[in-house]
C-alpha cells in the first residue's frame, strides 16, 4: 500500500504543479491586460472633472434673482473655462513625458462629456432656454439634449479614430469635427460676455438670450461635421524658436495679464471664434502656409 502511494505521489505533485502554473499564467494574463495609469496627466484630467462637477453645482444653486443673480453662473462659466485649460494640459503633459495610454484617453473622454457636454448644456438651459421657450419647455430640453448627444458622438468617433491610429502607427494632426472642449469654451465665453454686456448696461436684458439657443444648435452640428481642425499635438515643443517669436509670445502674455485682463470678457470669445472660423478657411490655404500658421500659433501658445 505504501509502495502504491509513493508511486502515485509524483503524479499528484505533477497535477498540483500544473494547477499552480495555470493559476500563475491566468494572473500574469490579467496583469498584462491591466491598463497603465499615470499619475500626473490623470491628475489634470481629474481636476477637469472636478471643475465640471463644481460648475454643475453652481448652476443648480444659482438663484437668478436678487442683487447678484448671475454670481454663481459666472463662477460656473469660469470653472468650465478652467476645465478647458486643464484638458489642454493633461494631453500635453502625457505626450511630453511619454505617458500616453488607452486608459488616459478613455478617462479624458468620460470627463469631457461631463465638463464640456452636460455642464454647458445645463447652464444654457438653466439661464436661457427655460425662459425663451417658456410656453414649450420641451424645445429647450431638446436643444440641450441634442448638444450633449452630439458631443458624446464626437468623443466616441475621436476614440475610434485614435485607437485605429494607434494600431497602424499613424498619428493625424487634425481633428474631424469641432472639438467639444473648444465648443464648451465658446459657449462659456460668449455667455460670460453677454452677461458682462447686460450687467454693464450695454444691451437690453432680454436681447442676448435668443443668440445662445442658435449657438448651441450650430455647435451641435459642427461637432459631428467633417470639418477638420488642427490638433497642435505633434508640434515639437522643445525645438529652438526664433528670437522674434519668443518676443511676440512674451508680449502677448504680458498684454493678457495687464491691459487684456480688463477686457477679458471680450477677448475670450474672439479666441474661440477665430479657431471656429479657421476650420472653414483652412482648406483654401496652401499646405506650406497652413503649416507655418499652425506651428507659429502652437509656439505662441507655448
Amino acid at each position: 500500500m505504501v509502495e502504491v502511494f509513493l508511486a502515485l505521489r509524483p503524479v499528484v505533485n505533477m497535477a498540483e504543479w500544473q494547477s499552480r502554473m495555470s493559476e500563475k499564467k491566468s494572473v500574469g494574463s490579467i496583469n498584462r491586460h491591466e491598463p497603465k495609469i499615470y499619475f500626473l496627466p490623470n491628475l489634470f484630467t481629474a481636476g477637469n472633472l472636478f471643475c465640471g462637477f463644481l460648475a454643475l453645482t453652481k448652476i443648480v444653486e444659482a438663484p437668478l434673482s436678487g442683487a447678484d443673480p448671475y454670481g454663481p453662473i459666472k463662477d460656473a462659466l469660469l470653472l468650465i473655462l478652467l476645465a478647458c485649460i486643464l484638458d489642454a494640459l493633461d494631453g500635453r503633459v502625457a505626450r511630453m513625458g511619454g505617458y500616453e495610454s488607452p486608459f488616459g484617453r478613455e478617462f479624458d473622454s468620460i470627463t469631457d462629456i461631463v465638463s464640456f457636454g452636460v455642464a454647458p448644456a445645463f447652464l444654457v438651459h438653466r439661464v436661457v432656454l427655460k425662459d425663451v421657450f417658456g410656453a414649450m419647455p420641451e424645445i429647450g430640453w431638446f436643444i440641450a439634449s441634442v448638444y450633449v448627444i452630439c458631443g458624446a458622438l464626437r468623443l466616441a468617433r475621436f476614440n475610434c479614430i485614435a485607437a485605429s491610429e494607434e494600431e497602424s502607427g499613424e498619428h493625424s494632426r487634425e481633428f474631424v469635427g469641432f472639438p467639444i472642449p473648444v465648443a464648451a469654451g465658446l459657449v462659456a465665453s460668449i455667455t460670460y460676455f453677454l452677461i458682462w454686456m447686460e450687467t454693464n448696461k450695454y444691451v437690453a436684458p432680454v436681447n442676448w438670450k435668443y443668440a445662445l439657443p442658435l449657438l448651441l444648435v450650430f455647435l451641435s452640428a459642427m461637432m459631428v461635421s467633417r470639418v477638420k481642425y488642427p490638433t497642435f499635438k505633434r508640434i515639437d515643443w522643445r525645438a529652438p524658436r526664433s528670437f522674434m517669436k519668443m518676443v511676440f509670445a512674451a508680449m502677448l502674455v504680458g498684454f493678457l495679464f495687464t491691459v487684456g485682463r480688463r477686457y477679458l470678457p471680450v477677448v475670450m470669445p474672439l479666441v474661440f471664434i477665430a479657431y471656429l472660423v479657421y476650420g472653414f478657411v483652412r482648406p483654401f490655404i496652401s499646405r506650406r502656409m497652413r503649416q507655418d500658421i499652425e506651428e507659429d500659433l502652437a509656439e505662441a501658445g507655448n
